[in-house]
């Protein structure tokens, strides 16, 4: 690894920001590692939208030190712009245009010659599932057509780092899964993604890491699975053949939930592998037979709801 694919994406330290007497952001530190999806979570009003403007040039940070894509934001803003791209969640699609008018204007603002233009154009109707619908008006595309169109803007630039805020607000399911495979394709290029979501699922499915930003502070950062294990009520559930198997593993066992009409035994357990390796050891040297088994971790919503004392936004 070289020293520039080693250095983080992104980094903040210290970042803190008001609104007359109304703290926003209080002392977030961030660090955000090339080539990933880093996802930062919070309810409304935690601060996630202020943080994306801050990092994106849009707004000044009342103090602390951020670096994107290698760049200081306080005395290179234009090196940052040069190479950042910003999807916000409400499309900045010009409805008049077709889509490969739209692209071909955005490669006129990044000063591409005429001809790259067209074949940056065409290379990203054709990654994006949009050649069929070049040259129909935006107006007439779906919701999922336009915010696949919206992000191939995005990429005009090239960018490095794409901030995405709430990519996937209003999408059916299947263009929420197609925007998710854009976004796995992306990364998989060297492309850095900040992503902000209210959708736990969508933070769970694609997020390398995530941070759950309440109050203007960052009370948890790790990957979801380091996240979930934070949290109380992750269990392993053991369910035998006959009465006899699960009474001797209450043996075993000792104080532990069971379930008596479903042959179960409910054991609490972090999910981790070394946990489970125990507890099957501790069945194993009894040659105790257990007929199923299942890991039962707590989800993204319960880590949000321990997190941040509010209720999860469901759409």
């Amino acid at each position: 690894m070289t020293m520039t694919q080693s250095r983080p994406a992104i980094t903040v330290t210290g970042l803190r920001k008001s609104f007359g007497d109304q703290v926003v952001l209080d002392g977030v530190d961030l660090n955000v590692p090339r080539g990933t999806v880093f996802s930062l979570l919070g309810a409304n009003g935690a601060g996630k939208t202020t943080t994306v403007k801050i990092l994106s040039t849009l707004l000044g940070a009342d103090a602390g030190e951020v670096r994107v894509a290698g760049h200081d934001l306080s005395r290179e803003p234009d090196a940052v712009r040069a190479a950042i791209g910003v999807t916000g969640q409400f499309s900045a699609v010009d409805n008049l245009l077709t889509g490969e008018e739209n692209l071909r204007l955005m490669a006129d603002l990044h000063h591409l010659a005429r001809g790259d233009g067209r074949r940056r154009a065409a290379r990203l109707l054709e990654q994006f599932d949009l050649t069929e619908a070049a040259g129909k008006p935006a107006a007439s595309y779906s919701g999922g057509m336009r915010r696949r169109l919206d992000l191939a803007m995005t990429l005009v630039g090239s960018p490095q780092v794409i901030f995405l805020d709430e990519p996937t607000t209003g999408l059916d399911p299947r263009s929420r899964r197609q925007m998710w495979q854009i976004v796995r394709d992306l990364v998989a290029g060297g492309v850095t993604i900040f992503l902000t979501t209210q959708y736990l699922e969508e933070a769970d499915e694609l997020a390398d890491r995530i941070a759950v930003l309440d109050r203007g502070r960052v009370v948890a950062d790790g990957t979801p699975e380091e996240l979930k294990r934070r949290i109380p009520g992750g269990h392993v559930r053991l369910r035998f053949a006959d009465q006899r198997r699960l009474d001797a593993a209450l043996g075993v066992l000792g104080e532990v939930a069971r379930d008596n009409d479903a042959l179960a035994l409910r054991v609490p357990g972090d999910g981790s592998l070394s946990s489970l390796k125990a507890l099957i050891g501790r069945l194993d040297d009894r040659a105790i037979e257990v007929d199923e088994l299942s890991v039962h971790t707590p989800d993204l919503d319960d880590v949000f709801l321990a997190l941040t004392d509010e209720k999860v936004t469901t759409r």
